[in-house]
């Protein structure tokens, strides 16, 4: 057998070299790294080596660069994906919320964290968690309950069983999510005599299950029995490549369909049986059909709360749910019929044993859903009051083309985008699975790395903004254009009006209703320029397209920021959502809005 002497690290990064999509790309494209003491030495010197065949990019923050690499393999459909590697301590905990968000998000991400000393001869080292009861434990240990998988290399030959085992949990669509490989920096230099068989090029083929036979027969069972079925398109739809199905099978069958957060842009919003979005941040058309259906058919959806408002939204009292999912914990929740398969299958084994067989639906729910977007997403009068969101949308909207992609991921523009835009298809990045601020500067630098020819619109709010902007500077560096624009409404817009809604206070959410000595008064243009962006601010609506229009030449990073009214969001569609208010309070305000939430709470259906 022939043998290759390598340092840890060194084959480590060989071997992510050779793994190959089906396209004969490299599955994992390159690795994100902040380098400190625990992976400068051994890490670090591997990706110098190999610096012309396998990238390395240098991010600002650990927990937006791992935003980057996940907002690049949603953007790859999970076909792609990157690594990210830290020094252990604050740089590899830093790392354990994007873990999280890629965990909800079922995407995959490579974590390579540096880690304590195996030999424990300098222990404890710098940066070190100590666990008084627990030798074995250190920071990285943090990452378990929000890793896919988690391994700790204490051994160079432990990489020839998890760097396998990494890759197939990541290229698995039912297990598909973060990897944390802790690798312990004494380790990542150590010296093996590794076989070279096991850096041979190796293709990593993307499964597509087959449905259970019973559970098919029981699924077309169901659907050939409904009134008035409605599919709810999720993320799985999308990331099985199953948009061309799932419009075959809509129109072949006469099936409305309805989009949730993670499904938005599965069909181009100009399909006649896309009904668009639903729940809690849903519109009228989507949400009238799912109070009607007697069978809820989701593809690809994990039923969150927002899309099924609470377990409020399905009205009929006849309503049963069938749930396709690759991944079986999904398609079992609330009691549905379950089908744990591949989307795309699912799909074509159903069309082909329904024929001809389709049903109707009212046509009109979509044109008045549609007619009462266009209303609050017009351009206001001129000399208005500050504008809304909606109408920040319509501007936005108005100067878009094909090739948008529309991005965001926390307060109050997810909400508004899901009700309000009008997404071609592939047009729609939203992260909502976490709802993670901080995502949005970081994942448009990931999806324009993914899709250079697209053009990116992030949509962020100043306390979004404020949380994390870091990567802003990476993508001036990097020559990575993209579009932000930056609304200002002085906080945390979304939840003050959550707040109030539940009956409390204007309390600590936006600025002037939280605890200060001097006035805030922070320039988001002079910030943005200082990193490098081109920024400007818009006056009114009318000055944010001209920008937006001028942004589409730019070279690098273009930030538009624009003055926001806190109060209004769009009252037209959504639905209730469980949000528990206090049974006690002094305040009358409370005590009115825990009466109504009791009242709506008794619509809830947990299970069937």
């Amino acid at each position: 057998m022939k043998t290759i002497r390598l340092t840890a690290a060194q084959a480590m990064v060989r071997w992510l070299s050779n793994q190959l999509t089906e396209d004969g790309e490299r599955f994992i494209e390159g690795m994100w790294a902040i380098f400190g003491h625990g992976n400068v030495a051994g890490i670090g010197e591997a990706l110098h080596g190999a610096r012309e065949t396998f990238p390395t990019w240098r991010g600002h923050n650990e927990q937006t660069m791992a935003h980057a690499a996940i907002a690049y393999a949603k953007t790859h459909k999970r076909k792609r994906a990157m690594a990210v590697s830290t020094s252990i301590g604050p740089g590899a905990l830093n790392l354990v919320t994007a873990a999280a968000l890629a965990h909800v998000n079922r995407l995959p991400v490579l974590f390579v964290p540096g880690d304590v000393f195996a030999n424990r001869a300098p222990d404890p080292v710098l940066q070190q968690i100590e666990d008084f009861n627990d030798g074995t434990i250190s920071a990285n240990d943090a990452f378990k309950p929000v890793s896919r998988y988690f391994d700790r290399i204490t051994r160079p030959e432990q990489l020839m069983t998890a760097l396998p085992r990494a890759l197939r949990i990541m290229t698995d669509p039912a297990e598909c999510g973060p990897v944390t490989l802790a690798f312990c920096q004494d380790v990542q230099a150590e010296a093996y005599n590794y076989p070279e068989s096991f850096f041979a090029p190796k293709v990593w083929h993307i499964r597509r299950p087959e449905p259970d036979s019973g559970e098919l027969a029981a699924a077309i069972a169901a659907i050939k029995s409904a009134k008035s079925p409605v599919i709810v398109a999720g993320g799985g739809v999308i990331y099985s490549e199953a948009e061309p199905e799932l419009a075959a099978f809509a129109t072949r069958h006469g099936i409305p369909v309805v989009e949730t957060q993670g499904g938005k842009s599965a069909l181009d919003h100009d399909h006649t049986l896309n009904f668009g979005p639903i729940g809690v941040t849903g519109g009228a058309a989507a949400n009238s059909v799912c109070e009607a259906a007697d069978l809820v058919i989701g593809v690809g959806t994990r039923f969150q709360d927002f899309t099924t408002g609470s377990w409020a939204l399905f009205k009929n009292p006849a309503r049963k749910i069938l749930s396709i999912n690759v991944q079986a914990y999904d398609s079992y929740k609330h009691g549905a019929l379950s089908l744990a398969c591949d989307a795309k299958v699912a799909l074509q084994s159903i069309g082909k044993a329904l024929e001809n067989q389709s049903w109707k639906v009212d046509g009109s729910l979509k044109a008045d859903w549609s007619s009462a977007t266009g209303m609050v997403k017009a351009a206001p009068y001129a000399g208005n009051a500050l504008p809304t969101d909606a109408q920040v949308i319509g501007a936005v909207q108005r100067t878009s083309s094909k090739a948008t992609v529309i991005m965001g991921a926390a307060g109050t523009m997810p909400g508004e985008l899901h009700k309000l835009w009008d997404a071609a298809q592939g047009g729609y990045h939203m992260e909502y699975g976490f709802s993670c601020m901080g995502y949005e500067v970081a994942g448009a630098m990931g999806i324009k790395m993914a899709r250079p020819e697209a053009d990116v619109i992030c949509m962020v709010g100043d306390g979004s903004y404020m949380m994390a902007n870091s990567e802003l500077a990476t993508a001036v560096m990097m020559g990575i254009p993209f579009t932000v624009v930056l609304t200002d409404n002085r906080g945390y817009g979304c939840i003050n009006r959550l707040q109030m809604g539940t009956g409390g206070a204007p309390f600590n959410n936006l600025l002037d209703d939280s605890y200060h000595v001097n006035p805030s008064n922070i320039d988001f243009v002079a910030h943005a320029a200082s990193m490098g962006a081109k920024a400007t601010k818009a006056a009114d609506i009318a000055g944010l397209e001209a920008a937006l229009k001028a942004a589409k030449s730019a070279d690098r990073p273009v930030v538009i920021v624009i003055d926001t009214d806190p109060a209004p969001s769009t009252a037209a569609g959504g639905h209730w959502w469980d949000v528990a208010v206090p049974e006690v309070s002094a305040r009358a305000e409370v005590n009115a809005a825990r009466a109504k939430y009791e009242q709506n709470s008794q619509k809830q259906r947990l299970a069937d």
